[in-house]
Formats: structure tokens, C-alpha cells, sequence
């Protein structure tokens, strides 16, 4: 394998009603992946729960654990000794009254290099998040792991460009989303779903061309009550082409070699971040431009 090239892995699961079930399937997968050669693993948003978000209830934010807490801590002797970079997504209890989605990066020597706190919180009927989140304080985050610089975007962060554009001019050359995403289990025609699961596709591999860097989104599969999570983890290359992608039903570990000597490739032949007229974007600090 070229020196330059990483094996990653996305574990894509269903979730139980137990946190301590979670968390066994998540180190049993990660066994998996990395006895199979992936050196950095992601998990999936909130990994250790059901996506409790569908309803606001005070009883979900028992749910909290601090990071570094039990379940990153766990995460950190996987780490250590399987040597492999684990990105680990869990509810942040912060300080009392105060959580964050958070997902903790911990290196291949168990050390955990730092946190992403969710940025872009949502608000819509099935994702009530902005009842449990704060919008994440830290800034966008890079993480230089033992394999790859990495960046860490959570779930609705997908959606926008300047975020993918921030953590890539960081220097990251893999985009990680851990990811909860589905559709309403009552509702919807085929044709629905299947535009709102290909814009979700479209929107990340758009990411991976305007950045010349490659894009992995791990997200959950099953039914838990109103929401059908659509699974669909996949690993695009800096030009947007699918690399690998799981189904919309099956629990799966999705492996890719990413070779981060292509990103110079890319980005030469498509000198985006040459061409950025960087003078011309002040406004972009506005909600909306109204003249």
C-alpha cells in the first residue's frame, strides 16, 4: 500500500434502547474494522443512544456523559490497543443545563487530540435538537492523527459549504460526518425519498469537488419510533465519485483506501482554492442581503 494511503472505516449500525448494548456493538464493529485494516474508524451521531431527539423529554438528558467520560474512555483503550484513530460522537454534558453534540477524535495512542462540538444545530418536526444542543463554541476543528489530518462535521453541518470550506482550508484532508438522518416512517412517496436521500449524497460530494478532499458520512440504519434512518454511509473521492456506499437497511463496515497524495492531483487540476477571489466574500457574515 502507498505510504500515502489510509484504510477507513464507517461503522453503520441500528440502535437499541440500551446505551451499554451501544456501546458493546460499537467495540465489536471496531474489532471488526480493524482486523480488516482500517486504521481510522468512525462511528455514527450519538452513538451510544437512540436518536432521542424525535420528542423533547428532560429524561434524554440523562444520556449525558462528560467527554472525557465512561464512553470515551472505553473508546481510548480501543484505541490504544488496537492502534487505530476512533472518531466517537456521544451527548456532551458540558456543565450542568449545558450539552453539546460532540464528537471526541481520539489518536491511535488513546489520547484524545481534542472534541468537534456541533455547529448547526436543527429544529424541524423528528429533529428537536435545539431543545438538547447548544451550537458548538470551539470553531472548526482539524485533527492531525497518526494516519491523516482529519476534520469532524456532524449531521445537519453537511448541509453547508462554508463549513466544509473552513475545516478544509484547516488543513484536513478526509471529512468525517457522523450522521443521523432518515425519513418519516408513515410519510413520504418513493419518489420523496428518494430526491431527499440524493441531495443528501449530492450536497456532501459537492464538499469533496470544491475542496479536493475526500468525504466519508457515516449514518444509522432502522426504525425508531416515527424515523426510518436511511443508512447509505458512503466515501467519495476529491472529485465526488463514490468510492464504496452501503445500503439503506443493513448494518455494515464500510472500508475505503484513501490516497492523500491524490489531493494535490485534484486540486492542481481543479485549482479552486487557487482561483478563490477571497476580497469578494465579506458578505457571506450577513444573514441575508437585502439590496
Amino acid at each position: 500500500m502507498h505510504a500515502d494511503t489510509v484504510t477507513i472505516a464507517l461503522v453503520q449500525t441500528s440502535a437499541e434502547r440500551d446505551p451499554a448494548e451501544n456501546l458493546l456493538k460499537a467495540c465489536e464493529k471496531i474489532r471488526e474494522a480493524a482486523s480488516r485494516g482500517a486504521r481510522i474508524i468512525c462511528l455514527q451521531e450519538l452513538f451510544t443512544t437512540l436518536y432521542f431527539c424525535q420528542t423533547e423529554d428532560y429524561k434524554a438528558f440523562d444520556y449525558a456523559e462528560t467527554v472525557p467520560g465512561p464512553s470515551i474512555q472505553v473508546m481510548q483503550q480501543l484505541a490504544r490497543e488496537l492502534e487505530v484513530v476512533i472518531v466517537a460522537p456521544v451527548f456532551e454534558a458540558r456543565a450542568r443545563g449545558l450539552y453539546h453534540n460532540t464528537a471526541a477524535v481520539i489518536d491511535a495512542g488513546g489520547a484524545i487530540l481534542g472534541k468537534y462540538r456541533k455547529m448547526h444545530i436543527p429544529d424541524d418536526p423528528g429533529f428537536y435538537e435545539k431543545f438538547y444542543f447548544t451550537p458548538g463554541d470551539l470553531g472548526y476543528k482539524v485533527f492531525k492523527t497518526r494516519y491523516a489530518t482529519i476534520g469532524v462535521l456532524i449531521c445537519w453541518d453537511q448541509w453547508f459549504p462554508e463549513a466544509a470550506r473552513l475545516t478544509a482550508l484547516k488543513g484536513a484532508e478526509i471529512l468525517f460526518y457522523p450522521t443521523a438522518i432518515g425519513w418519516a416512517a408513515t410519510e413520504h412517496s418513493a419518489e420523496v425519498r428518494r430526491t431527499q436521500q440524493e441531495a443528501w449524497k449530492t450536497i456532501q460530494m459537492s464538499h469533496a469537488v470544491a475542496n479536493g478532499v475526500f468525504v466519508a458520512a457515516a449514518n444509522r440504519v432502522g426504525t425508531e419510533e416515527e424515523l426510518e434512518f436511511w443508512g447509505n454511509s458512503f466515501v467519495c473521492d476529491p472529485f465526488g465519485q463514490i468510492m464504496t456506499e452501503a445500503s439503506f437497511h443493513d448494518e455494515t463496515i464500510l472500508l475505503a483506501e484513501c490516497d492523500r497524495s491524490r489531493i494535490e492531483y485534484y486540486r492542481s487540476h481543479w485549482p479552486f482554492l487557487r482561483d478563490r477571489r477571497i476580497e469578494t466574500y465579506g458578505d457571506l457574515q450577513k444573514r441575508f442581503l437585502d439590496e
